[in-house]
């Protein structure tokens, strides 16, 4: 569902798209309004701690500069991003901003961090030990995040490291400006993880008094306030995936995709249809041809396979299932239920929109939305709303 709203200008197409919209093969639609309210949804329900935003992947597929610059409008005023290259764009869209980066200080990397104003994510001892020298050396005081591991076992230092460095906060220029951990199991609330992580987490905090943290990420917000801390840092939520798998998803819908039929033809009973021969069709059958493929990000597992049934997409109106395998540029879909005329050439079968969520296409494809809105391909023509 997008939003409407009299006030929001009219749909504008990226300036970087690959082709004009009678050109591509798919016309992806992204909803600016729709992420800034998931963003003031979030904000409002962690009030009166501070949201923050992350916009690491592109923003998740959706395009970094428009999306950021859309967030810093709304009051978005601290951001997440994977790399420097990445901060380097939210720092030009939002000169004012606080911009930290997950991946951390790659080895030689401090002098671009400074030159762009942009805070690492201390993820390791090694790295702590070369930031710590090149402020030494180079007096700037531009502050770094520290992330401690308290579960997840993939970046951050221990809680053992952290406790024996805990001491340098009592001294006036520790360079501390964000504590902050991962929660691993965030959107299964019941897990075990989720409360050892928490329990960890503010243990570490008492020795960090007086340095703002940070633990929540779209999931933990909804676990509730005592995962706040002082800044919480949506992330899948903010682009229209569910947040609490399992219940009603409470964010907008934010993607719509569209993939352009380009031939429709008719299969005998007992033939075949793609790559490899998977698919036999059971009764004389009409096969809509869509011009979308594993290229730009429909994932060849959204084919039927055994033990498994096909991802659908729509066409006029109705799920229709998707058909032997999925090739670099096109994907087959069983039309043959509806009406003849109902599917044509130049008409448009819908992946993501009229009902199928993100999460949808992603249960199709063995999968989840993260996957799939990082793998939307740059050859679709892309409409912004609401910018």
């Amino acid at each position: 569902m997008t939003i409407h709203d009299p006030d929001l200008q009219a749909a504008s197409s990226a300036p970087s798209s690959a082709a004009g919209p009678g050109e591509a093969g798919g016309i992806l639609t992204i909803d600016l309004a729709a992420i800034e309210a998931n963003w003031k949804k979030l904000a409002g329900m962690s009030i009166p701690v501070e949201c923050a935003a992350v916009v690491k992947g592109d923003a998740y597929g959706c395009g970094l500069e428009p999306v950021a610059r859309k967030l810093a409008a709304t009051g978005c005023r601290t951001f997440f991003v994977a790399d420097v290259a990445e901060g380097r764009k939210v720092r030009a869209i939002a000169p004012d901003a606080t911009v930290y980066v997950l991946s951390g200080l790659m080895p030689g990397a401090a002098p671009s961090f400074a030159k762009d104003d942009l805070r690492p994510v201390i993820n390791s001892a090694t790295e702590l030990a070369e930031w710590d020298a090149f402020i030494a050396t180079q007096n700037w005081r531009g502050g770094a995040a520290l992330h401690v591991d308290t579960g997840m076992n993939r970046l951050g230092i221990s809680v053992d490291e952290a406790v024996a460095i805990a001491s340098r906060v009592q001294s006036e220029n520790h360079g501390f400006t964000l504590l902050m951990s991962h929660l691993a199991c965030a959107d299964t609330p019941n897990h075990p993880m989720n409360d050892k992580q928490v329990r960890l987490f503010r243990e570490i905090r008492i020795l960090y008094r007086g340095v703002p943290s940070s633990l929540a990420n779209s999931s933990g917000i909804f676990l509730g306030g005592t995962l706040y801390c002082d800044l919480v840092r949506p992330g899948m939520a903010l682009y229209g995936a569910n947040p609490t798998p399992g219940k009603t998803n409470p964010m907008w819908p934010v993607v719509e995709l569209k993939g352009r039929i380009i031939q429709v033809r008719s299969v005998g009973k007992g033939e075949t249809v793609g790559y490899g021969a998977t698919f036999t069709a059971p009764r004389a059958s009409r096969i809509a041809v869509v011009a979308v493929g594993y290229a730009d990000g429909l994932l060849r597992s959204a084919g039927a396979a055994k033990g498994k049934a096909a991802g659908t997409v729509i066409v006029a109106g109705r799920r229709c299932p998707i058909v032997g395998r999925v090739s670099m540029d096109l994907t087959a879909v069983d039309v043959t239920d509806l009406p003849d005329g109902k599917a044509r050439r130049g008409d448009f079968a819908t992946l993501i929109g009229e009902g199928s969520s993100v999460d949808d296409l992603a249960a199709g494809m063995g999968t989840i939305g993260y996957e799939v809105l990082t793998n939307l391909g740059r050859r679709y023509h892309r409409v912004y709303m609401g910018a």
